[in-house]
């Protein structure tokens, strides 16, 4: 496997991922910011951060699984969420936890959780990047 996740035993654990991915592939993939857009382009969870972080985690998963890789390869995910606070925070981690269950996958990479005024579309509350390595 290239990409093992670990917690460092003198760094604060979190649950919702680990704070370090060591890659030892030689094929790095890097997606495209993943939003809540169904294959035909329409917005998918309205008004819903869970609904809409499902959605892009599962377009995720379409996107590594085009290029033969799959959520185990992924090194590091950066999430945009717009107007990020601690209950946007909660509904994002209930979404991404759903697509995880559907699949039968884990999303616990390393991320960054950054809060934005607006992404690249309106009615879009959750993008998210992702870097994966394969061998």
């Amino acid at each position: 496997m290239p990409v093992d996740l670990v917690h460092p035993d003198r760094v604060h654990r979190v649950d919702v991922h680990h704070q370090v991915a060591v890659a030892t592939g030689s094929r790095t993939i890097y997606l495209a910011g993943q939003v809540s857009w169904d294959v035909d382009g329409n917005l998918v969870g309205a008004d819903d951060v869970a609904a809409q972080a499902e959605q892009a985690y599962l377009n995720v998963h379409a996107a590594l699984e085009a290029v033969g890789a799959t959520p185990t390869d992924l090194a590091k995910v950066v999430v945009y969420l717009v107007d990020l606070d601690e209950t946007k925070a909660e509904q994002f981690v209930v979404g991404r936890d759903r697509a995880a269950a559907r699949l039968g996958v884990e999303f616990q990479q390393p991320s960054t959780w950054i809060g934005v005024t607006a992404l690249a579309a309106p009615g879009y509350l959750v993008e998210v990047d992702a870097v994966a390595v394969l061998p």
